[in-house]
């Protein structure tokens, strides 16, 4: 955040306070648990942790890196639901890069008239006859 675009200082919310911790299986993907905190670094028991993946998904043009939720209120719960969550979140990537290929796709401008209608360069080669050898 660029504090000149923002118009203000960057303040942290001292009443949103969160531990990051990290857990690996060190095979196949990240899960990290957010502990909610008080200001004074102890737990804030009146809000539920938050868990999120992180997943990194081989492609021909290199590896993609996925992150996502994870539902659950335990850590042994969001191991549990990681594959669902990491299935789901591979899903929707695939979906946007369909998305945005339609729509690049879509951005293509195709002269009005096709190739043939280039001024000064006459039908295209052959006149659209068949030739039988």
């Amino acid at each position: 955040m660029n504090p000149e675009e923002k118009g203000a200082n960057p303040a942290m919310d001292s009443k949103d306070l969160w531990r990051e911790e990290v857990f690996t299986d060190r095979k196949v993907g990240t899960i990290r648990r957010l502990t909610p905190v008080k200001p004074d670094g102890a737990p804030d028991v009146s809000r539920k942790p938050y868990f999120t993946g992180e997943a990194q998904i081989l492609t021909p043009a290199g590896s993609l890196p996925l992150n996502f939720e994870i539902p659950g209120e335990t850590l042994e719960a969001a191991v549990a639901g990681y594959s669902a969550a990491v299935q789901t979140a591979f899903h929707d990537a695939m979906e946007e890069l369909k998305e945005l290929r339609r729509k690049a796709s879509s951005q293509i401008v195709i002269p009005q008239g096709g190739a043939s209608g280039l001024s000064g360069l006459g039908p295209p080669p052959g006149g659209g006859k068949l030739k039988l050898p």
